[in-house]
């Protein structure tokens, strides 16, 4: 999507029809998100996503009557977290933001890219109305470490390919395990990168923890590895793995990838 400059505004993703033709309702990811995410998936593979501790949430006729607010449209700071930089800096729940870098924001969208699209050392002016009294406030950015920012650390040293699922792996021993302490199982084979090299189409993402093959537990590499070497090309294979902290089911047939 192109202004008349041909400058790049957006990118589609999508378009709402009824005749399946280019007619209808369209959407398109904003060319400042684009250029904010683009560089850093091509970086890190994923987001670094910079944190100050604020949550918000659009302010509603009943939101606004029950907590007796002087407006009933804008956005509301709903949560502070303890020992974050918006509480250090002064933040309170039920400040009502009105501006943030000198723009004034009163939806969530305004507030979305201003807030949450920034990076750790940045700074954010934020201006806010607390009962009547309007107040100004510097909240610094900070980073927080990823667990796919640990698994990226240590990839280099410990990867283990595994070919028929073209994924890269690492074992999880204790030592592991307590760099990843959402992991509701501690052991099992981590995916640590996708095989850019693989022709294999396996439904496995970076983070990934396999628990079990065909259910068979394994717990290191060698033993997956193991399992594959004995099937033959088309053979069934179901792999039990945990994803951002729920197990579920990866069913594929094993291709033939010699």
């Amino acid at each position: 999507m192109v202004n008349v400059d041909g400058e790049l505004v957006g990118i589609n993703t999508f378009i709402f029809s009824q005749g399946g033709g280019n007619e209808g309702l369209g959407f398109a990811i904003p060319s400042a998100i684009v250029a904010y995410a683009y560089p850093q998936l091509r970086k890190y593979g994923h987001l670094h996503r910079g944190e100050t501790g604020i949550g918000v949430q659009a302010i509603t006729t009943e939101l606004s009557a029950g907590l007796k607010l002087n407006t009933d449209s804008g956005v509301i700071v709903s949560d502070v977290m303890p020992g974050s930089p918006a509480e250090n800096a002064g933040v309170k729940v039920q400040d009502i933001l009105q501006s943030i870098d000198g723009y004034p924001v009163n939806n969530l969208p305004a507030v979305g890219t201003r807030l949450f699209m920034r990076s750790g050392g940045d700074q954010i002016k934020l201006g806010v109305l607390r009962g009547s009294t309007k107040l100004n406030f510097v909240v610094p950015v900070v980073e927080v470490q990823n667990d796919l920012d640990t698994l990226a650390a240590v990839v280099q040293s410990n990867q283990s390919p595994v070919s028929q699922l073209g994924v890269v792996v690492i074992d999880i021993d204790p030592a592991m395990a307590r760099k990843f302490p959402s992991l509701r199982i501690d052991s099992g084979v981590l995916v640590a990168a996708r095989a850019i090299d693989s022709n294999a189409d396996v439904a496995l993402e970076a983070g990934d923890v396999i628990h079990t093959i065909n259910g068979t537990s394994v717990k290191r590499s060698e033993e997956l590895r193991s399992a594959l070497n004995r099937m033959s090309p088309n053979s069934p294979v179901v792999l039990q793995i945990e994803r951002s902290g729920k197990l579920m089911f990866v069913a594929f047939k094993l291709a033939d990838t010699k």
